[in-house]
């Protein structure tokens, strides 16, 4: 393992970065919660939830900039770089639609979900918890409902709905990043 090593690159932490986040997002979404949805009392899933979300949201905001980090820049046929590694590259002129954009987004979208709607959704739902207890009826069984869950299960649909909005945007903002990395790969035939 010399100096031109791979290993000495940004290219394999990103190539590596990028797969984590996509798997983490493909899992989560269309296997793990829904799975988890079908098969748990509903207060056990939510307990779940409400464990696992902050490390999903903090993996789809910091994912990103990692990526941004160890972005792999482009050589020209003398060797140099035409578009530098790391931050530099991911700001280049060249790169700011399918580059920056997704990275952007995901970083983004995932900071809202992380620092914004989780702590709304966790404070609607423990309101919500302290409702059914005054009520003597879970949130979720049958209406009619008092004016206060009604309201409450209002609030938590609308939030609920946003952040999976939001879960959506991030992982086509990632799938197109995808496209675009994929679009530098080569095949050198030996």
């Amino acid at each position: 393992m010399g100096e031109g090593s791979i290993f000495f690159s940004v290219a394999p932490y990103h190539i590596l970065s990028y797969g984590t986040l996509l798997g983490t997002q493909v899992f989560h979404t269309f296997i793990n919660a829904p799975d988890s949805f079908k098969v748990l009392e509903r207060q056990q899933f939510a307990i779940l939830q409400r464990k696992l979300f902050p490390s999903y949201f903090a993996i789809q905001t910091t994912v990103p900039a990692i990526l941004a980090l160890t972005y792999p820049g482009t050589k020209n046929l003398v060797g140099e770089f035409s578009i530098p590694s790391g931050f530099a590259g991911t700001f280049h002129e060249s790169n700011r639609w399918a580059v920056l954009l997704p990275l952007g987004t995901m970083l983004v979208t995932g900071l809202v979900n992380l620092a914004y709607l989780l702590p709304k959704t966790n404070d609607i739902t423990a309101r919500r918890r302290a409702q059914e207890r005054k009520d003597g009826k879970l949130s979720y069984a049958a209406p009619p409902h008092s004016e206060q869950m009604a309201a409450l299960n209002k609030s938590f649909g609308r939030v609920h709905g946003v952040s999976s909005l939001l879960n959506l945007v991030t992982l086509l903002a990632t799938v197109a990043y995808g496209v675009k990395l994929s679009s530098r790969l080569t095949y050198k035939d030996k």
